[in-house]
């Protein structure tokens, strides 16, 4: 299973980004493999509309099955929703804590979109 978390850094130990389509980019771990790339988002950043469905289309075409970060609007949470990824939300300070929560099976789900559109 791939699970994408939101960031603002390179490693496992980076601060997470609590915004999904204007984070800055995003770790996606393998949860079979124990391994992690990272997606660089600054398209999406420097986007003036449609950050969160770029985003989506990102991270949908690395194989994305589950986010997790802190916050999602509504564009991107409809487009996430259609695109059969499953959204976490966390307050985790980096990527491993929130690694650690998914493990855990201690987030929880996101159910709607929690900011609204154009959120930074």
């Amino acid at each position: 299973m791939k699970v994408v978390f939101t960031t603002s850094g390179n490693t496992l130990d980076a601060p997470m980004d609590g915004r999904f389509g204007r984070a800055a980019g995003f770790i996606i771990y393998d949860t079979d493999n124990e391994t992690f790339d990272v997606v660089d988002n600054q398209q999406s950043v420097n986007t003036a509309q449609g950050a969160g469905i770029q985003a989506t289309e990102a991270i949908v075409r690395h194989g994305a099955n589950c986010l997790v970060t802190g916050h999602c609007g509504p564009n991107a949470y409809r487009a996430l929703s259609a695109a059969g990824v499953k959204i976490y939300t966390t307050s985790a300070s980096t990527v491993a804590e929130a690694l650690e929560a998914f493990r855990a099976e201690a987030l929880a789900t996101m159910k709607s979109a929690d900011v609204e559109g154009h959120w930074s």
